[in-house]
């Protein structure tokens, strides 16, 4: 059973421990940096396929017909608009279920982090905004000021991969907070100033779909195909209101609540799976499929199943349908001598860096929020650098805001050459960032501190065993009682080989009965049954009351009126701090975090993944 929560933790939300990337997190990292060679490979084809022989077919097939009818009631959009109007509403569908998990769960449940990506996310979208207008102030080409707001997720991470930091964790969890944040600014600039004529009755019904979709998360609704079609009529309607699709998808995301899996359902899943595995007859799988489909959010299964194809899919063929300007006779020419093209490329590469920059740095130096542990200023300027890639936002909002198709082909060709001056200015200040400030990576720290001592930490095994695992747990985490499994089979196949050191993290905001449970475990150290007390917390998790664990020391054979002085001393007390202080200077954030040896583990936490870690540290140290 503890295999099946390998890679699970509970979250801190307390702000002095920032740190790990969560699983979520770290695969909507992974899925935007990897989608970046497609959307970079689908603008290359655009380029060439406009600019060949075949240029015609270009035209020809993003400006064919389709259309959809239904008693009486038709929808007809050209290819190019079905993409624009109807699949980047899902592309704005994946980014708001991200806002919303964000908010809910995830990063921006810390305010002050919020904060400071909030504070950035304006001065990013202010500054060029106010820059372009200046360059372009009067007539069509002065509405275009929109396009330099947007920063592009997937090129963004994509060029911080090849010209960042080697370890730059925290700072794409930075990035893609404020990207976050500059997608809701965007899609509200493409809906208030970007929009066609308003359809009263069609925005009245939008609202609707939008209070139903809200009633959904509210009443428990678990299935996820409620919500699919009340988002698809939500759509429906904003298209037939006149605003822009983008509003649709990303208040549908916004209204799909986000939650952590709940325990009880956990079990319940649990339970339901094993009746399967007893029993493997139609009728018990689909209760089992139910049972785990209940366990997670909706909000994270329409994530799991929106956005590889928003990322994979439906960005490259945007930019297949959108990047594609035929540079021949003379187009690139006039594209490098117009002002448009120079004041998107200014706005987007001078103003994003200046506008992120100075307004992180005022808003850190006046206490409005801070950074995450790990990324500093000169990390900050690298990554502003790389938000002047605008690319998509920057495009949608070019396709709407220019009649003019010169118009259009110009700022196109400056948010392409944009993408390249920002991709090289964020090298140039990484690489200034390591050389004369030292920063050479954006990391959480990776080694435990302090190591391991025999005189104070609890071992399990032989105190000068070869090989060490460290784990930083919460005995009111779900998680770290499933570990205890793990480390039970690890122990088991490493033998007088290992020795395991379990140090306190716990997260008083999200199990309100783990600090008190730690010090009973420390009361319980000092008359030498602390392993004892440990594996008796976690086998009742649920019972931590005062009376249960007084109850347990009895059991265990204490002298509990010394139980009772010890749990309550400023020394146990100091015990517990000093584990947080630790596991803040190692990089533990979740629990359970392990060290294989003085490294911290990333990644899952099951037994092979582990042994395979453990045994790695063995071949290098060659014991």
């Amino acid at each position: 059973m503890a295999r099946g929560f390998a890679g699970r933790q509970t979250r801190v939300k307390r702000r002095a421990l920032p740190g790990q990337v969560p699983t979520p997190a770290r695969r909507f990292l992974r899925t935007e940096a990897g989608s970046a060679s497609l959307l970079l490979a689908a603008t290359v084809v655009a380029l060439l396929w406009a600019n060949s022989p075949w240029s015609d077919t270009y035209e020809a097939v993003w400006g064919a017909e389709l259309s959809l009818s239904l008693a009486g009631w038709d929808l007809s959009m050209d290819l190019k608009h079905w993409v624009v109007d109807g699949l980047m509403a899902l592309f704005f569908f994946a980014v708001g279920l991200e806002v919303r998990r964000e908010f809910s769960v995830g990063e921006l449940t810390d305010r002050r982090r919020a904060a400071i990506a909030v504070v950035a996310a304006l001065g990013g979208m202010v500054v060029p905004a106010v820059l372009y207008l200046l360059l372009m102030p009067r007539g069509e080409a002065g509405h275009g000021w929109g396009v330099v707001i947007g920063t592009d997720t997937a090129f963004l991470l994509g060029a911080l991969a090849v010209v960042g930091p080697a370890f730059a964790t925290q700072l794409r969890v930075f990035l893609l907070t404020l990207t976050v944040i500059d997608d809701i600014m965007a899609v509200s600039v493409i809906g208030i100033f970007y929009s066609e004529s308003i359809d009263l009755l069609a925005l009245l019904v939008a609202l609707l779909f939008g209070g139903v979709l809200w009633a959904l998360g509210r009443v428990g609704v678990w299935r996820a195909t409620p919500y699919v079609v009340v988002v698809v009529g939500l759509w429906l309607a904003t298209v037939e209101s006149g605003l822009h699709a983008a509003i649709a998808g990303m208040l549908g995301g916004l209204l799909v609540g986000a939650h952590n899996p709940v325990r009880e359902e956990v079990e319940r899943a649990a339970l339901r799976f094993r009746a399967f595995r007893q029993s493997p007859r139609v009728d018990v799988g689909r209760t089992a499929r139910s049972g785990l489909e209940r366990a997670i959010s909706v909000n994270e299964r329409l994530q799991a199943a929106v956005h590889p194809w928003a990322s994979y899919v439906v960005v490259p063929l945007f930019a297949l349908a959108n990047a594609g300007v035929d540079l021949r006779h003379g187009m690139l020419t006039e594209a490098l001598r117009s002002r448009v093209t120079w004041a998107v490329v200014v706005a987007l590469v001078v103003g994003k860096l200046v506008g992120i920059s100075v307004c992180t740095v005022i808003g850190v130096r006046f206490g409005v929020g801070r950074l995450p542990r790990g990324v500093g200023l000169g990390h900050v300027f690298g990554g502003a650098a790389l938000s002047g890639i605008g690319f998509t936002v920057s495009l949608l909002i070019a396709w709407l805001a220019f009649d003019d198709p010169a118009l259009r082909d110009q700022a196109t060709v400056g948010v392409l050459l944009a993408a390249v001056l920002a991709t090289a200015v964020g090298w140039v200040a990484f690489r200034v960032a390591a050389r004369f400030g030292g920063r050479t990576d954006a990391d959480l720290p990776r080694r435990l501190d302090p190591p391991v001592d025999a005189a104070r930490d609890n071992i399990r095994g032989a105190p000068d065993a070869p090989l060490t695992l460290v784990e930083y747990g919460d005995f009111e985490c779900p998680f770290c009682s499933r570990a205890t499994g793990v480390t039970r089979e690890l122990r088991a196949r490493f033998g007088p080989n290992l020795r395991y050191v379990f140090r306190h993290l716990p997260l008083a905001d999200v199990h309100p009965h783990a600090e008190f449970a730690a010090r009973a475990a420390v009361a319980a150290q000092r008359q030498g049954r602390f392993w004892e007390m440990h594996d008796i917390l976690f086998d009742h998790q649920d019972e931590l009351d005062f009376e249960d664990v007084v109850g347990y020391a009895s059991e265990l054979g204490l002298d509990v009126e010394t139980f009772l002085r010890d749990l309550e001393a400023d020394e146990t007390a100091a015990v517990v701090r000093a584990d947080l202080a630790s596991a803040e200077a190692s990089g533990a954030r979740g629990t359970p975090t392990f060290f294989v040896g003085a490294v911290r583990h990333v990644g899952p936490h099951d037994t092979e993944t582990l042994a395979a870690a453990l045994e790695a540290s063995r071949n290098r140290s060659g014991v």
